[in-house]
C-alpha cells in the first residue's frame, strides 16, 4: 500500500473517532451537567521535493491525540424541587462512592430511605466537614443557601462542599456524571449554589449536528479517494504485468 493510501486512512480513523465524539455529546444533550467534548488532532504536512513550499495538494497525515471538555456552564433551569441545587461559576460537589470521593456538577439530589441526602446512585452528597447529610422525619421545609448551608424548620444541618481543580481539563469521566482527579481539589469558600434548580448541559444542538454533517462529507470523500487510488494501482499492475 502506497504512502497516499495509509496518509487517507489516517484522516478516516480520525475522522470516525471524531464521529463518536460528536454522536456521544448529541446522546447527552439532555443530561443534567453534561459536559461536550471536543477531538484534538495532530497534522503532519508533507513537503514537495527539492523545495521548501508545502504541496498545493497537502497530504497531511492525520493522527488524534487527546480530547478535551468543554467547561462552559450550561443553561441553569428552575425544577420547583428543593433539593435540586445547580453550581454557578466554578466549582464541583464531593459525592461519597465506594471507590472513594469522585466530584460531580449534577445536582439532582433525594432523600434515601435512612434520611441521607443522596444522588440518583444513591451516593451521598458531603459537607464541608466531610460527612454525609442525614434528616429525621420532623426535618421539613428545606433550605440551602448561595453559600451552601443547608437547614431546616429544626435549625441547621450543615454546609455543602463545593471544590475547584487547577487543572481542570485532568478531571476524568467516570460512571454516572462523576469525574475524577489525581489533582488535589482546592475547597472554594465562597460558592453560588441556586436551589430548585439544575445545570443543564453545555450541548449546542444545531452545532452538534453541522459538525456531523461535514464529518460525514469528509469521511465520504476520503473514501471517494481511497476508491480512485485502489483503481489507479489495479491499472498500473495490470499495465506492468506481462502478458
Amino acid at each position: 500500500m502506497e504512502n497516499s493510501a495509509y496518509i487517507a486512512l489516517s484522516g478516516q480513523s480520525a475522522l470516525k473517532r471524531k464521529m463518536s465524539v460528536i454522536a456521544n455529546n448529541l446522546a447527552n444533550m439532555n443530561t443534567t451537567a453534561y459536559k461536550g467534548e471536543t477531538m484534538m488532532f495532530v497534522e503532519h504536512l508533507v513537503k514537495s521535493k527539492g523545495g521548501n513550499s508545502f504541496i498545493p495538494q497537502k497530504l497531511t497525515y492525520a493522527r488524534d491525540v487527546a480530547q478535551y471538555q468543554n467547561l462552559a456552564e450550561g443553561p441553569i433551569k428552575n425544577t420547583g424541587n428543593p433539593l435540586d441545587i445547580a453550581i454557578h461559576g466554578d466549582g464541583y460537589f464531593v459525592m461519597d462512592t465506594p471507590d472513594g470521593e469522585r466530584y460531580t456538577r449534577n445536582g439532582h439530589l433525594s432523600l434515601s430511605n435512612e434520611g441521607k441526602l443522596v444522588n440518583l446512585n444513591n451516593q451521598a452528597i458531603l459537607s464541608d466537614a466531610g460527612t454525609p447529610f442525614f434528616f429525621g422525619p420532623d426535618d421539613k421545609d428545606i433550605q440551602i443557601t448561595a453559600d451552601g448551608l443547608i437547614s431546616t424548620r429544626n435549625g441547621q444541618i450543615g454546609k455543602i462542599r463545593i471544590v475547584k481543580f487547577d487543572t481542570p481539563q485532568n478531571l476524568q469521566k467516570r460512571a454516572g456524571g462523576l469525574y475524577f482527579s489525581e489533582d488535589p481539589p482546592v475547597d472554594i469558600t465562597n460558592p453560588t449554589i441556586l436551589q430548585k434548580s439544575l445545570e443543564s448541559s453545555n450541548i449546542n444542538p444545531m452545532s452538534e449536528i453541522t459538525k456531523m454533517i461535514n464529518v460525514q462529507r469528509a469521511y465520504d470523500s476520503v473514501r471517494t479517494f481511497i476508491d480512485k487510488e485502489d483503481q489507479r494501482q489495479k491499472k498500473m499492475i495490470q499495465a506492468l504485468t506481462p502478458r
